[in-house]
């Protein structure tokens, strides 16, 4: 009876731990992407194309901390002779909770030259933590986790675009500034993006009308100054990547825009 009585609390108890943290989770109203959807791009330097990247969604739903998720993937790689010189083959990745839109794992398989990274972060948002790891380049095991405490609805990179995607934008102004609670490899971070009005961009499927945003960007080695970076999101019901450009001090660079299938919505 004893062992009845205390396999009834725990259930009772587990039970009341998983809707709370059902409703602890914000709502999201998502009509711009769901499973299926793939986007292809070309990676430029200056005036060159020097490879490709895709993402996708992929069509199945999966359970995350019993939670549905989307499953999404950005592919990046060089291509043509400027593989000969140094090969890059990145993967991203993270399973997105299909309501609240906030990274529950994460994942990074970097091979850039001679260098290695395969990282895997979960999310703990009950707690405000995210759980790091990095697989061990020779023995191939991971490694003892790293916590890092993290804001309230943190998302990975892959979350925040996805996010990005769901702003009401018609609600604001030329000038205003939304506020994306990320986590990064071992940062947390909050990066205020400003709206820069619409801009019409000349793509290889066509001319699109698209929102320009400037995100604000933090002191690096990388980019060159706060306003470095600009991206154009379609102004439809889409509100896909269509182009990003990034001023980095080693010259420019960025990615456009070259297909499309599975969208949620007809393109504009």
């Amino acid at each position: 009876m004893d062992r009845l009585f205390f396999s009834v609390v725990i259930l009772l108890g587990l039970t009341a731990f998983t809707v709370r943290q059902q409703y602890d989770l914000p709502v999201v109203d998502n009509t711009s992407f769901g499973p299926g959807e793939e986007i292809t791009y070309r990676v430029n330097f200056g005036i060159f194309t020097v490879g490709s990247a895709v993402t996708k969604v992929d069509k199945r739903v999966f359970n995350i901390n019993a939670r549905p998720c989307y499953k999404v993937d950005a592919f990046g790689a060089t291509s043509g002779m400027v593989s000969w010189i140094t090969k890059v083959d990145d993967q991203w990745g993270a399973y997105i909770d299909t309501s609240a839109l906030v990274t529950h794992v994460s994942y990074r398989k970097i091979k850039e030259g001679r260098y290695r990274k395969d990282e895997l972060t979960t999310y703990d948002h009950a707690n405000d933590k995210a759980e790091v790891k990095v697989k061990d380049k020779e023995t191939g095991v991971y490694g003892e986790p790293k916590v890092y405490d993290t804001p309230d609805n943190v998302r990975d990179l892959v979350g925040g675009f996805l996010y990005l995607r769901v702003i009401e934008f018609k609600k604001l102004h030329k000038g205003d500034t939304v506020t994306i609670a990320g986590f990064f490899e071992d940062t947390s971070y909050k990066l205020d993006i400003i709206y820069e009005g619409r801009e019409t961009i000349e793509t290889k499927v066509g001319k699109i009308p698209c929102l320009k945003l400037v995100p604000i960007m933090p002191d690096n080695k990388l980019f060159d100054g706060e306003n470095s970076i600009t991206c154009w999101i379609s102004d439809d019901g889409n509100k896909i990547p269509v182009k990003i450009q990034a001023k980095m001090f080693i010259g420019s660079t960025g990615i456009e825009m070259t297909g499309f299938r599975g969208l949620r919505n007809q393109l504009r």
